[in-house]
């Protein structure tokens, strides 16, 4: 009774979410601090009688605040979805459904390959560098391009310049900068969706907003490339993001003050927790993320000794990136309980 797309589907695996107290978690990416108080007062003043109708299902209030935000040349180049999870899977669906070579690094976001199953992409992933870099040489000849800047897992970001080198190198195909971490210190290149027609970014309010639990995510680029997607999603869903969703990311959006200190923080954080580790002779690759990715001689025993003493980060047993972990940088007092279980070691 089951198809065989799906049977020979592998999902995406997510950070564990524990049960229970006592827990660090440093395994999910998640913000550290919670969302702009403006979001709790929009959502409390909100008239919930409305919940009744329908959302707008273009999100037009919040696309509005996005276009003036990023200057944007008009709303039409704005798309809103369900995290930016939904806005990708629809953007693989829309420009890379039925192709066969899809240019995509060969350690980046696992969801790439998930997708490329369910909408019979051909992904050619191409290695990284020995330093994780990305050879941007390499990114021509394709039916597409898909990259994650900055990287993830690597933390490793690319400056505009070669994300501008890559969209010029695939004037005739789509290239999609997933721009999920670039707040933490990278690049954006939706300035760079004005000047090229074949440029999608996209972006998430899970991140560097602190939203993850209400999944908003929206996409930048020609008008022609979001009125193909929209076409997509009106074909399966009308009505993507819920009320509260809209006004929530809306007034995140808006509180510019609140959004720099939290971003601010973080990267103190994560900038003394390098020192920290690199001070005890530990690999820590640069970072523009709000994670660091750390390389150990045996990363498996390292993150079951962490285990052990309820602190959760993110580790692949796969080829390249078997001596690393992957540590979501959380508050001072949680970095510093990380730091001591490492020297303990």
């Amino acid at each position: 009774m089951i198809s065989e797309k799906v049977k020979k589907l592998k999902p995406y695996v997510a950070g564990i979410q524990p049960e229970g107290d006592g827990w660090i978690k440093l395994n999910a990416n998640e913000n550290t601090y919670p969302p702009s108080p403006a979001v709790a007062d929009a959502i409390k003043n909100f008239d919930f009688a409305r919940l009744r109708l329908y959302p707008n299902s273009d999100s037009n209030e919040l696309r509005e605040v996005i276009f003036q935000k990023f200057n944007l040349e008009a709303l039409e180049c704005c798309f809103v979805g369900n995290s930016s999870d939904e806005v990708l899977a629809i953007a693989f669906q829309t420009f890379f459904s039925g192709k066969t070579n899809i240019l995509t690094p060969d350690i980046s976001y696992s969801f790439y390959s998930v997708w490329a199953q369910m909408y019979d992409i051909g992904l050619t992933q191409i290695q990284l560098n020995q330093d994780f870099s990305i050879d941007v040489s390499q990114y021509k000849n394709g039916d597409g391009v898909i990259i994650a800047n900055p990287n993830a897992p690597t933390s490793v970001a690319l400056p505009k310049l070669r994300v501008e080198e890559i969209v010029k190198n695939n004037p005739k195909h789509v290239v999609i900068i997933d721009e999920a971490y670039v707040d933490f210190g990278a690049e954006t290149a939706i300035c760079l969706a004005k000047k090229y027609d074949n440029l999608l970014v996209v972006r998430t309010f899970s991140k560097s907003y602190s939203l993850a639990g209400l999944r908003v995510g929206f996409a930048v680029g020609n008008s022609q490339l979001i009125n193909a997607m929209n076409t997509v999603k009106k074909s399966f869903n009308s009505y993507p993001l819920d009320m509260l969703a809209q006004i929530g990311a809306k007034a995140a959006l808006q509180d510019e003050k609140y959004f720099y200190e939290s971003l601010g923080r973080i990267i103190a954080t994560r900038d003394k927790t390098t020192r920290a580790l690199k001070e005890m002779g530990i690999n820590v690759l640069n970072s523009s993320t709000n994670f660091l990715f750390i390389e150990f001689e045996d990363a498996k025993k390292v993150y079951e000794k962490l285990l052990e003493n309820k602190i959760l980060v993110r580790y692949w047993d796969k080829p390249r990136i078997n001596k690393f972990l992957r540590v979501t940088i959380g508050t001072e007092k949680e970095m510093e309980a990380f730091i001591r279980c490492v020297k303990q070691l």
